[in-house]
């Protein structure tokens, strides 16, 4: 049995080991056929390994001297941290001993560090930040950019939805003609700014099943699977919808404490409430892949606890099992060539 081997940051987040570890040591007992190499610092992983008896069979340990701070600038980082447990993890797919990285460290570093060891694949100019979102039914749409890329053009935006739909379809082999949307302020064709309507000409003489411009809603209202939009916007959008999540749960937690009748009626709708935190839990959805990488990147939230890492983890681990990167620079290559004839 082939092994997938993922090569984990385990120095970075704001938690480092006491997160890295434990999500690691989850995965490995949910995924049989993967592999981690665990990179930092020697002594410390070992002794977290040594304390949670974890078995080293499927672990290796990667030596790395130096770990990038949360808020150190990215050119910083990439020029004077050559030995980074960030920068090491990330060479590990270059030399080919791991198909993915995942870190919970700084994020532009971590984007600067993996464009700069990687390079990007043919006929993508920037990498983006993408992430699934859920929506109604169970659905969820791979929403990008989410910040990597703060000013687009329509090239860029045109390259981000043929990445994002390669990945929809990689993941999901029945969904073969993924339902492309572009962000925008109305659905007629005459709205937006004008890198938005020059993107909606290119995405309609595309072969990408483009469905139109659509409203933020169209995240929760399983209307398209890939929601192309620029980086300041998606990062905007995201921390709007990360925001109105806890305060919904604060809400909810105060008005069945607010009486002890509301107390009651809390523990009668106690299994709805359970299954209602479950569905808008944010470490289920932790972990945003860079598309347009030669290599699979994901960042975890650096905030995130063990069981949201190991949920990051589980993102890189679907993404070498579908072998989306070959599928992405074969769909890029494909529709840029179908737009210039």
């Amino acid at each position: 049995m082939t092994l997938k081997t993922i090569a984990v940051d385990a120095m970075g987040g704001d938690f480092g080991l006491d997160v890295t570890i434990p999500g690691a040591l989850t995965f490995l007992q949910q995924q049989t056929d993967a592999a981690l190499i665990l990179v930092g610092d020697e002594t410390k992983i070992r002794s977290a390994l040594t304390k949670a008896s974890a078995s080293m069979e499927r672990i290796t340990i990667c030596p790395a001297s130096e770990v990038v701070g949360m808020d150190e600038e990215p050119t910083s980082a990439l020029k004077n941290k050559k030995n980074s447990s960030m920068r090491v993890a990330i060479n590990q797919i270059k030399e080919g001993q791991a198909q993915a990285a995942v870190s919970a460290g700084n994020t532009g570093a971590l984007m600067a560090t993996a464009r700069f060891v990687l390079k990007t694949i043919a006929g993508i100019d920037r990498p983006a930040i993408a992430k699934f979102l859920p929506g109604r039914n169970n659905h969820v749409t791979l929403v990008l950019d989410l910040g990597a890329n703060v000013d687009c053009n329509s090239t860029q935006l045109l390259q981000f939805a043929i990445a994002g739909s390669q990945q929809v379809a990689a993941l999901s082999p029945e969904n073969i003609r993924p339902r492309v949307g572009l962000l925008n302020v109305g659905t007629e064709d005459i709205k937006g700014n004008a890198a938005v309507k020059e993107t909606h000409q290119l995405l309609q003489r595309s072969n990408l099943n483009f469905v139109g411009n659509v409203e933020g809603n169209a995240i929760f209202t399983a209307e398209v699977d890939v929601l192309v939009v620029d980086g300041f916007t998606g990062n905007a959008m995201l921390k709007s919808i990360e925001g109105a999540v806890k305060f919904v749960g604060t809400v909810v937690k105060e008005e069945f404490t607010r009486s002890w009748f509301n107390k009651l009626a809390a523990i009668i709708a106690l299994p709805t409430l359970k299954n209602f935190k479950r569905r808008l839990d944010p470490r289920r959805f932790n972990g945003a892949i860079f598309l347009g990488l030669r290599g699979v990147v994901v960042k975890s939230h650096g905030g995130t606890d063990a069981t949201g890492f190991c949920f990051a983890l589980q993102e890189a681990y679907k993404a070498i099992k579908a072998d989306s990167i070959t599928k992405i620079q074969a769909g890029v290559a494909q529709q840029l060539t179908a737009l210039e004839e």
